[in-house]
């Protein structure tokens, strides 16, 4: 994926009145190229001035619920067009060329299945309604590809969650699709099932097809892969390799809350060790600020059986998502 910029992790430039407006960029090219992209519904901004492309393999889009990331994957599969700027899909418009929209499968965050019907009729419709030659052999194999093959006539109405989950990811393989979009495809599933499914979503990108899955959880998108689109309210707010964009938070202390039967005492220590940049103390905890995670990590039990304190709890406050966003859109 060259367009992204590897292997560091990369901010836009400023917007204006932020260091000046930026220049132009040339138009990127992909198996899916975004360019300039925003989308208003009325008055509200649901995508602003996005720009990347992706490639084969599997590429993960990460931002909280109600980011634009809903909103960026119709358009890319021409159920609605952008305001501004241009989506391309395999070099072709999707939402004015018929043809790519069937080389392009979409899993929706939304269930889109009829309850009724058993995981195998609902397949076979769906391969059916893309003119695959044998409906009923591709809806087997769609099954067997997300483990249901032995599901047998249950009508999906009844599935537990993760199981709809699947049933839609089958739904999007019945046309063999070169790029595959998905949006939000682990919710409810299980830890095992979770696992398969990544496994299945690198196999389809190692086969050549552009596998792009969103997610809001930081721990789903480093399974997922390093190549990773960070969106938050509706911008591309870091784009890159994994691994960097948490590096991104280096430069800023790490608050972590140590629960203690000695707050003040194991305070005193950390500090004269200069393994805290800050702290604050209650009866059972102390709330330290750090620069060097790994150093506090390493020292912290054997301190407290130096000391002789009893440690009830070490937790991060904002090693998570929520907080690498506020670093990347508040903090620089």
């Amino acid at each position: 994926m060259s367009e992204l910029p590897p292997p560091t992790a990369t901010l836009p430039p400023p917007l204006p009145g932020q260091g000046g407006p930026p220049a132009a960029p040339a138009a990127l090219s992909g198996m899916i190229a975004v360019n300039a992209v925003s989308k208003f519904f009325g008055s509200v901004v649901a995508v602003s001035d996005v720009s990347f492309a992706v490639n084969d393999g599997v590429t993960a889009l990460l931002g909280p619920n109600g980011a634009g990331k809903s909103t960026l994957f119709r358009m890319m599969c021409g159920l609605t067009p952008p305001s501004r700027g241009s989506v391309e899909v395999l070099g072709f418009d999707p939402r004015n060329d018929r043809d790519v929209r069937g080389r392009v499968s979409l899993v929706p965050q939304q269930d889109a299945l009829l309850d009724h019907l058993s995981a195998a009729s609902f397949l076979e419709f769906a391969a059916r309604t893309h003119g695959v030659a044998n409906p009923e052999q591709t809806a087997m194999q769609a099954l067997a590809t997300v483990d249901l093959a032995e599901v047998g006539p249950k009508p999906v109405g009844q599935f537990s969650k993760g199981m709809r989950q699947r049933v839609k990811v089958a739904a999007a393989l019945v046309n063999d699709p070169e790029v595959l979009i998905l949006d939000e495809p682990l919710t409810g599933l299980d830890p095992v099932q979770r696992r398969h499914m990544i496994a299945l979503f690198h196999r389809l990108g190692d086969e050549g097809r552009c596998v792009l899955v969103s997610s809001h959880v930081l721990d789903e998108v480093a399974k997922l892969g390093s190549r990773v689109l960070v969106i938050a309210q509706g911008r591309l707010v870091a784009s890159g390799d994994y691994r960097d964009l948490r590096e991104l938070m280096d430069d800023r202390a790490h608050r972590i809350r140590i629960g203690t039967s000695d707050p003040r005492r194991l305070a005193t220590v950390l500090v004269d060790r200069g393994l805290v940049s800050g702290l604050s103390l209650d009866a059972h905890n102390v709330l330290v600020d750090t620069l060097d995670v790994d150093s506090l990590g390493r020292q912290l039990a054997a301190i407290s059986i130096e000391i002789g304190v009893r440690l009830t709890e070490v937790s991060p406050l904002d090693d998570d998502l929520e907080s690498v966003f506020r670093y990347l859109v508040e903090g620089r």
